[in-house]
């Protein structure tokens, strides 16, 4: 992985980039890299990624035994493995 050194970061850029690694829980490197990303127009790289994102926290706890089962039932299928395949 390749560095570069930038320098000149203000105050508000400085705060931004604190509070971005603070919320995701990452350092300010992982953070500062997030920014670039985003500021230039590119999606965040998918190979190494070293976490799980936080968009089905609202799910945690909302399903009833009944949902639960419900799921374990439709999955239960791909727990068989298809020998032929191997």
């Amino acid at each position: 992985m390749r560095q570069l050194t930038v320098r000149g970061f203000d105050d508000e850029l400085s705060r931004r980039i604190r509070r971005t690694a603070s919320r995701d829980g990452t350092s300010l490197n992982k953070a500062a890299l997030k920014l670039l990303r985003r500021g230039a127009g590119l999606s965040a790289p998918e190979a190494g990624a070293d976490r799980v994102g936080s968009s089905l926290d609202h799910l945690i706890g909302a399903w009833s035994s009944r949902h639960a089962g419900e799921v374990d039932a439709a999955l239960e299928r791909f727990e068989t493995v298809d020998e032929e395949l191997w």
